[in-house]
């Protein structure tokens, strides 16, 4: 059961069920159940007339009052016509047995019920909302609160007592909302959790600083303010604008772009995509390489919401049909995140990506990223040779300049002078000097490494080789006493080798300067909480060539679970691992290369080398439980 679902329902119920229980709670007033005693029957009726003394001796018929004449001389009231009253009761001194009857609706109680009824809506909606942001058993808790508000009202309108339908509204309401507020704070950060003592505080202190009560300084004010994310613009040149993040501040969708961001970091995303249609903007993040949906804004929030990234980003938010790009900056719980936004007019409106380059995400050394010993030693060797080209291939999104940034933190930084050529700059460093790609200034990859060749570096990378130019300035450089390291589109090594060749390099010389080529995938971590074994199919590890007898389990995620993993968010993997093929170039694939051997042979010979094929490497971590055999098959074909 969905939001709308949800809303349209309890909506509709809640004036019903209101009606319902207020006549269920109004007051019953009988006469004769009052405990009273008859009003002294000298006392006439309000309105009756006396009856006359010559009409009844005259036996004529008798009239209403006569009966009533009747009864009274006779110490004896009529039946009532109306057995009891129903309302709101208004005691009446001249006559306290009767009193006058009021409104068939108690104001008091429809109010108290209405409130009760409206929260539960609130909740459920809100419960809705956070959980399938968060992927905490949305369809469970959408269906246990709308199950429990209902069941609440159902015991409410049969409940005699007033005291007793509040309470038991307020409990089958508040109980499935209590155990999903346990649930989903075990999940998030502990600024992200909700009705602990510290989001009591800093909800206690936004409300008094609304009226005006300023008892937490500007900092606990401004923290209630949504998330804890501080957007930090910038200018065409990436150089810090402040200005741009107070125009922001105010601007309809401010609060809303926060969450976003918010959300995104949290589920661990790598990119943002907003994708404009009639009536909404669909949003889906890529989390471990995988694009997922989440909660859609509707269409004006939604082009608010890519305003302000426009605006913080220094784009012209007039242009909409022309491709655009920007940076900007957040600062949450002491981190530092960089967002590389990109627009593309489309049919219907705008398309936004945003990549998150978070700061503290980086890989810190080349060991931290899967490696097994024997490639993890041959790679580091490479990486610390005095000369020589190392190339990294895969598609986008493999992690090509991650294990980049790996090998570069290897180095001593102090000792050797490294410079980088980025676009853009991803991750910052300590001690290295890193230039950013320009095109718009004639800044190019091939003009940015021909002249830091005149500024004596040791260590060189190149973000990308895209273009013969790039490829053989790249070459000579390795030649001439220095370590290139660079990326370039391929989906194996061997491909990647006849790429470069293709750019135009002459053999003699790529033959002479490359020192190796590893490629990668990334592929998703199994969950290490709920990854559930089995036993794999023989015909399967025969095929794959392993020994039948020695593996008695494969790993996967859960197919059937009884509740939603809370670590992993009920997707069955957390993180990604890097599945790699390495090259390493010697000198008789040297003379190979220089004598423009085909394919065939330089794959045999790599192999003689040792050299592993991906999906060998990549069966090591299935065997191992890192990652199931379907997520291998996924990345590696």
């Amino acid at each position: 059961m969905n939001t709308q679902h949800c809303r349209t329902i309890a909506c509709s119920g809640v004036v019903f069920g209101a009606l319902l229980l207020c006549a269920n709670s109004v007051s019953a007033q009988d006469p004769s159940a009052q405990g009273g005693q008859p009003a002294d029957p000298t006392s006439a009726a309000p309105g009756a007339a006396p009856a006359s003394a010559d009409a009844r001796a005259a036996g004529g018929p008798s009239s209403p009052a006569a009966a009533v004449g009747d009864a009274v001389q006779g110490s004896a009231w009529p039946p009532s016509p109306v057995p009891f009253f129903r309302g709101n009761a208004i005691p009446n001194s001249a006559t306290p047995s009767f009193p006058e009857v009021g409104g068939y609706l108690s104001l008091f109680r429809l109010v108290f019920y209405i409130g009760l009824l409206s929260f539960w809506v609130w909740s459920s909606a809100w419960v809705s909302e956070d959980s399938t942001s968060l992927k905490v058993r949305s369809d469970f808790w959408n269906s246990a609160m709308f199950a429990a508000g209902a069941t609440g009202l159902l015991l409410a309108v049969a409940s005699p007592s007033f005291f007793l339908a509040f309470v038991l509204i307020g409990a089958s309401t508040g109980t499935p909302l209590g155990f999903y507020i346990k649930e989903r704070n075990a999940k998030v950060p502990e600024k992200a959790k909700v009705l602990t003592p510290e989001h009591i505080r800093r909800v206690g202190i936004r409300l008094l600083a609304k009226i005006g009560i300023n008892i937490g300084g500007e900092g606990e004010v401004g923290s209630g303010n949504g998330p804890d994310i501080v957007f930090v613009g910038r200018t065409e040149t990436g150089r810090i604008d402040t200005s741009r993040t107070k125009q922001v501040e105010n601007s309809r969708g401010f609060m809303a772009a926060k969450e976003l961001v918010y959300d995104a970091l949290i589920r661990r995303a790598t990119d943002i995509h907003l994708e404009p249609r009639e009536d909404t903007m669909n949003i889906r993040m890529r989390i471990d390489g995988v694009m997922y949906p989440v909660e859609p804004f509707d269409r004006a929030l939604g082009d608010a919401v890519l305003n302000i990234f426009k605006v913080l980003g220094a784009m012209d938010i007039t242009e909409k049909r022309r491709s655009l790009d920007g940076s900007f900056r957040a600062i949450t719980e002491g981190r530092e995140i960089d967002f590389r936004v990109a627009t593309q007019g489309i049919r219907g409106g705008e398309k936004m990506s945003l990549r998150i380059l978070d700061q503290s995400g980086s890989a810190g050394s080349l060991p931290e990223l899967g490696f097994r010993k024997a490639l993890e030693e041959k790679l580091l060797a490479i990486v610390h040779q005095p000369h020589g080209l190392l190339v990294v291939c895969g598609p986008t999104g493999a992690g090509k300049s991650t294990t980049l940034y790996a090998a570069l933190k290897s180095i001593d930084a102090y000792q050797h002078n490294i410079i980088t050529i980025e676009d853009p700059v991803e991750y910052q460093m300590e001690n290295i000097t890193q230039i950013e790609v320009n095109t718009k200034s004639g800044q190019t990859f091939g003009s940015s490494l021909r002249s830091i060749l005149r500024q004596d570096p040791d260590v060189i990378m190149v973000g990308e080789i895209r273009d013969d130019e790039t490829a053989q300035i790249a070459c000579q450089a390795a030649n001439t006493g220095h370590n290139v390291f660079s990326t370039v589109h391929a989906n194996d090594s061997i491909t990647a080798l006849f790429r470069l060749l293709d750019l135009g390099v002459e053999p003699f010389l790529f033959a002479s300067s490359i020192s190796g080529i590893l490629a990668q995938r990334l592929a998703r971590r199994l969950c290490p909480k709920c990854k559930e074994a089995y036993k794999p199919k023989a015909e399967f590890l025969k095929q794959a060539n392993l020994p039948v007898d020695r593996i008695e389990k494969f790993y996967r995620p859960p197919k059937n679970p009884e509740e939603e993993c809370t670590a992993c968010g009920g997707l069955g993997y957390r993180g990604r691992i890097g599945v790699f093929e390495f090259l390493e170039i010697n000198d008789r694939l040297r003379d190979m290369i220089r004598e423009k051997a085909p394919l065939s042979q330089l794959k045999s010979e790599a192999r003689k080398n040792g050299m592993l094929y991906m999906q060998e490497e990549g069966l090591r971590l299935v065997v191992k439980g890192l990652t199931s055999i379907e997520e291998l098959m996924r990345v590696v074909k």
